[in-house]
């Protein structure tokens, strides 16, 4: 499945976090059922009810119907209580290209998620300067909400990378793994995550080809781009002029 949802981290990996999840004696190479819970039990750290939550990452340059079906699958699947949808401010590996203003991205994603409560934009990171990484927006939710249980939606492509992230090993102490794959294919995590403890979840998907370059494609050459980004996006993109010179 291709979805476009970038990871926006980079090498140099920060020490690991004093606060590990529950579950934390797992051997490496753990897989855990949607019930291992980072934060253990029903009540957090602060004694608040312990929410589970999706964190689903990505410049969504656009966002498309294919990471709308990857959080709704989370959602569903491993019974969260919401997805935060975390518009990347600076994704630090698309230094190359030019991404739409930060605020159009935004608001393409408010439109495709109106329609699902559970889903919740999260603009943190363009409120903040600098390149992002999820580490540090991880470390700053979790100073907000330490009660929740979090996990981490990737797709395979970026589980392939994840070991170049900022801090992969602190974060993966912090929050459990769920990766799609399609119904036949295999969970191929990279050795360096195999030989540490950690929790993936693997999320079943459909074969979904869709993709935001093949949307910039389409939006520049006049193209439909209606049955990868639905209606809403569609007519946000025209009205804006986004993607023209792309």
């Amino acid at each position: 499945m291709t979805i476009d949802a970038e990871p926006h981290d980079q090498t140099g990996a920060a020490a690991p976090a004093a606060m590990a999840p529950a579950g934390d004696d797992a051997a490496p190479g753990d897989v855990a059922s949607p019930d291992d819970r980072p934060g253990g039990g029903v009540e957090g750290a602060v004694g608040g009810a312990q929410r589970r939550v999706g964190w689903f990452g990505g410049s969504f340059d656009p966002v498309h119907l294919a990471h709308r079906a990857l959080a709704q699958a989370a959602l569903d699947q491993l019974a969260l209580d919401e997805v935060r949808w975390v518009v990347a401010g600076q994704p630090w590996q698309k230094a190359g290209r030019r991404l739409a203003p930060a605020a159009d991205r935004l608001a393409m994603v408010r439109l495709m998620t109106a329609e699902e409560p559970r889903f919740v934009p999260d603009d943190r990171e363009l409120l903040r300067d600098g390149p992002s990484y999820t580490l540090d927006s991880v470390k700053a939710y979790q100073a907000e909400h330490p009660q929740d249980q979090l996990w981490l939606i990737l797709g395979q492509d970026q589980l392939a990378g994840l070991p170049s992230w900022r801090g992969w090993e602190e974060l993966i102490a912090r929050m459990g793994l769920a990766v799609a794959a399609r119904a036949q294919d295999e969970i191929q995590a990279p050795q360096a995550l195999l030989a540490r403890p950690h929790r993936l979840h693997r999320l079943a998907m459909p074969a979904l080809q869709w993709s935001s370059t093949e949307v910039r494609r389409l939006a520049a050459t006049g193209g439909d781009v209606r049955p990868v980004v639905g209606e809403e996006v569609t007519g946000y993109i025209a009205r804006h002029r986004l993607y023209s010179e792309h």
